[in-house]
């Protein structure tokens, strides 16, 4: 059985799946501040979902910058040079892969396309903004840490961050409201253009022939989609037209990304 963990800011998913691909069991926790408690939470759960079974590997997303199983960095959690892999490699005798969690939410999202694109771009719009590059249906571990809402950019007469303006936290900064709560067509219309700002900054350098956008905000698609798809055609030159659609499993797309880099992981 492949066990998928999807550690986010305020909650973690275990999910196990199994032979099938098919999720077995969850469960889910708020995911402590303190890494030694969300340490000994995660063994918890992931021992109560696998007492009776043998672990094949051991798949976890995290959000932020990891570095040969190390968590580097993130926002949301103060758990800065964390040897993740080490840490649970003293409890479980398996494979043990730790990898972003917007890589794999992009790579779930990259497989559940119809017709396979030689290169994905995944962007999650939500608390923060994060990037997964997929190239034929798979991660390179040389894109794997890439962090595109640290892009920097001139908005509003300085230097600044893409997730700094153009995330849900900073929506919800600027005009006290969130996502859900917003109906003015012209504040959707700003969104795109914060949005597009980055993705025009992005795109000419990967050229990806699909963009997937996920997250909190991205699951409003329909409200923005149209004008961030009309603004990218107008902009971007050499006729490069990428297809930009919605992520269609906002919810699971990480445990999914875990579940099928580990199938992959196990099979190189």
């Amino acid at each position: 059985m492949i066990v998928a963990v999807d550690t986010g800011g305020t909650k973690t998913l275990v999910a196990v799946f199994d032979t099938e691909g098919r999720i077995v069991s969850e469960e889910k926790f708020p995911t402590p501040k303190d890494v030694t408690e969300y340490l000994s939470q995660l063994k918890q759960t992931i021992d109560s979902l696998t007492e009776q079974i043998d672990i094949t590997c051991l798949s976890v997303a995290l959000p932020g910058l990891i570095e040969n199983g190390v968590f580097v960095t993130a926002g949301n959690l103060n758990w800065h040079n964390t040897d993740m892999k080490a840490l649970l490699s003293n409890h479980y005798d398996c494979p043990i892969i730790i990898e972003n969690d917007a890589n794999l939410a992009g790579l779930a999202e990259a497989r559940a396309l119809s017709n396979m694109p030689a290169v994905c771009l995944y962007v999650t719009v939500s608390t923060g903004i994060g990037t997964g590059v997929v190239l034929d249906g798979k991660l390179h571990p040389l894109l794997s840490r890439t962090e595109g809402g640290e892009i920097v950019l001139w908005h509003e007469n300085s230097w600044m961050t893409w997730e700094s303006f153009g995330s849900g936290k900073a929506l919800k900064e600027r005009t006290g409201k969130l996502a859900s709560e917003i109906t003015d067509e012209s504040a959707w219309h700003e969104i795109s253009d914060n949005i597009a700002k980055g993705l025009m900054a992005i795109a000419p350098f990967l050229r990806p022939d699909v963009i997937i956008i996920g997250g909190g905000v991205g699951t409003h698609f329909s409200k923005f989609g149209p004008y961030l798809t009309e603004t990218l055609q107008a902009h971007l030159n050499y006729g490069y037209k990428p297809t930009i659609v919605q992520a269609v499993h906002p919810e699971e797309a990480v445990v999914y990304g875990c579940y099928y880099h580990a199938l992959d992981t196990l099979t190189d």
